[in-house]
């Protein structure tokens, strides 16, 4: 049976920092950003531990404008 990761992007120029995505995310992989900004002044959300993630998409059910894509990728 084929192992699955799960891989995010976030739109950092449109993630307004809220941390709903960092709260929502069982596995401790997504972080806001402590040192830089997007154009609009906001610390955006980033894949902290991308090693963790197991692609479930809570993240970007809860974003609530709509910055989130999550990927599922196979582990040969």
């Amino acid at each position: 049976m084929a192992k699955f990761r799960g891989a995010v992007v976030v739109n950092e120029e449109r993630c307004k920092g809220c941390d709903l995505c960092v709260v929502a995310c069982p596995c401790d992989v997504l972080a806001l950003q402590p040192k830089e900004v997007n154009n609009r002044g906001y610390h955006f959300a980033y894949m902290q531990n991308p090693e963790k993630c197991i692609g479930c998409a809570s993240c970007a059910l809860v974003c609530p404008d709509a910055c989130i894509e999550v990927y599922k990728t196979t582990e040969k």
